[in-house]
């Protein structure tokens, strides 16, 4: 026998709300007026393979732009600042920490990357975690 309806232990299932939509569908900046300041930590991870040649000039620090960890660290700190400017919709964070950190994995010919951001607010810095981890490509 089939049935239709939903039984009355069954989860009432829910569409997903997007927070930066309003009941138009209109794009808006989340109103966080009402949440109160909480210290928040977020981090970002990724992991950059490359050929062992590439790692090897990493590590030697004989690359044409320098030193790609040094400078990769201090744009990451720099996105991490900048993000409400490069991602729409966020909200300006005083950050209080920002560390972008590297961890070369010699046997799989990678680096890895940990990107993270401290506020005190009513927003965290997940998208300055993001945007801190994303900037060593651009020095290889």
């Amino acid at each position: 026998m089939s049935n239709d309806t939903p039984s009355s232990n069954q989860p009432e299932q829910t569409q997903p709300t997007l927070t930066h939509f309003d009941q138009h569908g209109q794009a808006h900046m989340v109103d966080v007026g009402s949440k109160q300041a909480t210290h928040r930590v977020a981090v970002a991870t990724g992991e950059i393979k490359m050929q062992p040649a590439t790692l090897a000039i990493i590590q030697a620090g004989t690359a044409k732009k320098g030193d790609v960890l040094g400078i990769s660290r201090i744009a990451g700190i720099m996105a991490a600042k900048k993000t409400s400017d490069l991602i729409p919709l966020c909200h300006p964070l005083a950050l209080t920490r920002v560390a972008v950190d590297f961890e070369i994995k010699e046997s799989e010919s990678s680096v890895q990357c940990a990107a993270t951001v401290e506020t005190v607010g009513r927003r965290g810095g997940d998208g300055g975690a993001d945007c801190g981890a994303d900037c060593l490509v651009d020095y290889l």
